[in-house]
């Protein structure tokens, strides 16, 4: 009897390691929300989103996903605020130190992510909307556009934000980071001479005047990011990388 019985303990072990195994996640989601709480009156873009992609980690599935934030970290300049398209605010080094955003694809690049989200909220366009952005010349830009796209369609569907679709970091003419491969403008963290993640998309939720009262609820915090990782999850999944 006991012979009979020790193949079949074993037999079940090892179909639920396998089962396991099989089902492990195998993308690695890095997830940026902003750090600045310079942008806005009376308001903190790092605590709206935040909240957006804590909300989203906290949603299923569960994915193998980090966050990556300056917030109030040591030794660094402008840990709380500053550009993603202004040289002094991202690639410069001042006084020794490496900038929020430099410390923030430092920690990316060291989780070897496919997958790159940045989460900010713009301002002065009097919009309540959303808007998707990717790099300009990248070698992955129809997928990031799609991506950028289903994103922000998720949110829109949840919510009262207007759409306003998907554009090229180089279309805002903003400031004087630029890329190197094409000479053009450029967001700091989708360039790939600095992020080493396949997918890279950043996502302009709302605005800091018009959307305000909208961004600080918690309640609509947690459907936008619910709304982000369940569309990013069908997107995983149909790439063939969850």
């Amino acid at each position: 009897m006991k012979k009979l019985i020790l193949p079949i303990i074993a037999s079940i072990m090892l179909s639920s390691f396998t089962i396991h195994h099989v089902n492990k996640p195998k993308a690695v989601v890095v997830w940026q929300p902003s750090h600045q709480t310079d942008t806005g009156v009376d308001f903190s873009e790092a605590k709206t989103c935040n909240g957006i992609v804590e909300a989203a980690m906290a949603g299923k599935p569960k994915l193998k996903e980090y966050k990556v934030w300056s917030l109030d970290q040591p030794n660094l300049h402008h840990p709380n605020m500053g550009s993603n398209t202004i040289i002094e605010h991202t690639s410069a080094i001042i006084d020794g130190k490496i900038s929020g955003y430099a410390y923030e694809l430092q920690e990316s690049n060291k989780k070897k992510p496919d997958v790159f989200i940045a989460v900010h909220n713009n301002g002065g366009t009097k919009r309540h909307a959303i808007w998707g952005f990717i790099h300009d010349g990248d070698p992955y830009e129809a997928d990031n556009k799609a991506l950028a796209a289903r994103l922000i369609a998720a949110v829109s569907s949840v919510t009262d934000l207007e759409n306003r679709g998907v554009q090229l970091d180089s279309t805002t003419s903003r400031n004087n980071y630029t890329c190197k491969s094409t000479g053009k403008k450029a967001f700091y963290s989708l360039d790939e001479h600095v992020n080493t993640a396949k997918y890279r998309v950043l996502l302009e939720i709302g605005d800091n005047g018009v959307s305000k009262a909208f961004l600080e609820n918690p309640a609509n915090q947690k459907k936008m990011g619910e709304a982000i990782k369940a569309e990013l999850a069908k997107w995983l999944a149909e790439k063939n990388l969850n």
